[in-house]
């Protein structure tokens, strides 16, 4: 964890920004597999570590606004569990080392909290994403899980997303850290992408080293000839020469911050002509977009810059026609580009996506759009010095979305549907980067993985 400083001054400065009542944040339990003792590796929540760093389940946490006054709730271990899970420091001494000083058993909270209600307190609470949470908070303040989310704190959640949006130079080199992990990982990928090679071989070794230096990956890996699906996490195929292999894969660091990449690898190691033209246009995109990047431009107009680029290239190669500005406006460009150019990064790999988009990734200055794919921005708001985020684009030829699109003479004036049929068994390319935005610009964060395509199919030649 970080120096117990780190967390007090994230606290102090959050209790100026929730004018008052109580702030509850509740950290996660283990979570069962399939019976109570074999649970998932546990994983705590993401705002309960950045405001108080513990990573062990069954605590939970209350700061007091008007008194000033942080405490911690949990239970001290006893025999039983120190003979299966080990020694664990007392609860006054883990809350030492986040500069907490009061501390209670956890079966004290509850008469805290119906305390406050009583009086009619404030009691602000983050939109709950686990089941555990949502019965904790039916218990202890009579919230039905159905309406969890509505009454969380609307002032509590800007204020969170407010600071944990902004990384401190320690944040940003623990992302750096998952980043040499995911360097590793994706120079093994690379040269593994051999004919005979089956995708569930590579995942396999990638999410091993993810373990070995001393994390775990930041999200299921992607990995699949079949890029043309977005989200597949299938790793059944074997990989055949001529294919394109996509990776999507990140790793986190020992304090949870997340890397997340994507590389687009030749099977065999060399793009044939029609992959390297769709993957130079992706590059095109992907370049124009991180030298776009800087403060106080709208992270939505550096997708829609993206959005140009992609499909000027691609009515070079004879895919899309007529203007390219009326094109983009239609969003003739999301039939191959359909979701949003990236997203936030930090502490989840979708930084604080359990907060709701609309307060991480936009805010009164613009509204997310219903055009299809605009309508997948996950950022869209105006960029900041110290936010970290992913620059993401692509170009997929999906079959069932060509057909439909076909069927409903959809963008007829700038799709080239006759081309398309040469097309269908293409798959997908993506390629993604990690970006700080800097007081004046922009930044790669890590080593540089391999992206031209030369120098990626120099890597993938055995």
């Amino acid at each position: 964890m970080f120096d117990a400083k780190t967390y007090v001054k994230r606290r102090e400065l959050l209790k100026k920004q929730v004018p008052s009542g109580l702030i509850l944040f509740l950290g996660n339990e283990d979570s069962p597999m399939n019976y109570a003792a074999n649970t998932y590796h546990f994983r705590q929540d993401s705002s309960f570590l950045y405001f108080y760093g513990l990573d062990s389940p069954g605590l939970a946490a209350v700061i007091d606004v008007e008194e000033q006054k942080d405490m911690l709730f949990g239970n001290d271990i006893g025999i039983e569990d120190i003979i299966w899970m080990g020694y664990l420091p007392t609860l006054k001494e883990r809350a030492a080392k986040v500069g907490v000083n009061e501390t209670a058993p956890l079966k004290d909270l509850e008469g805290m909290l119906k305390e406050a209600a009583q009086k009619g307190r404030p009691i602000h609470f983050l939109p709950p994403y686990r089941a555990e949470s949502q019965m904790k908070l039916l218990a202890w303040l009579g919230v039905p899980p159905q309406e969890s989310k509505s009454k969380s704190s609307p002032e509590l959640i800007k204020a969170v997303v407010a600071q944990r949006s902004v990384k401190s130079e320690e944040e940003i080199a623990q992302i750096e850290i998952a980043l040499k992990t995911s360097y590793k990982m994706y120079i093994t990928a690379m040269h593994m992408a051999q004919p005979g090679i089956y995708e569930k071989d590579i995942a396999g070794r990638i999410d091993g080293i993810a373990m070995a230096d001393g994390g775990a990956t930041a999200f299921p890996t992607i990995l699949t000839i079949n890029g043309q699906i977005l989200h597949n996490h299938d790793h059944g195929n074997l990989l055949e020469k001529g294919r394109l292999l996509v990776v999507d894969a990140g790793a986190e660091s020992p304090l949870h911050y997340a890397s997340d990449i994507t590389r687009t690898i030749p099977v065999g190691g060399k793009f044939s002509a029609k992959q390297k033209e769709i993957y130079e246009i992706v590059l095109a995109g992907h370049e124009s977009a991180i030298k776009g990047i800087k403060p106080g431009i709208m992270y939505k107009d550096v997708h829609l810059q993206t959005a140009k680029v992609i499909a000027s290239g691609l009515k070079s190669a004879g895919l899309m026609k007529g203007d390219v500005e009326e094109a983009v406006s239609q969003g003739a460009h999301a039939l191959f580009f359909p979701h949003g150019l990236g997203h936030m990064l930090g502490l989840d790999v979708h930084d604080m996506e359990n907060l709701g988009e609309s307060y991480v990734g936009y805010d009164h200055t613009v509204n997310r759009s219903d055009q299809f794919g605009l309508a997948y921005l996950r950022l869209a708001k105006e960029l900041r010095p110290n936010y970290v985020l992913t620059v993401e684009p692509g170009i997929y030829f999906i079959p069932a979305l060509i057909d439909t699109w076909k069927k409903e003479k959809k963008c007829l004036p700038f799709i080239a549907y006759d081309k398309l049929e040469a097309y269908r068994d293409f798959g997908g390319i993506r390629i993604e980067d990690n970006i700080l935005v800097t007081k004046d610009g922009s930044r790669v964060l890590g080593r540089l993985i391999p992206k031209k395509a030369a120098k990626v199919e120099q890597a993938a030649t055995l």
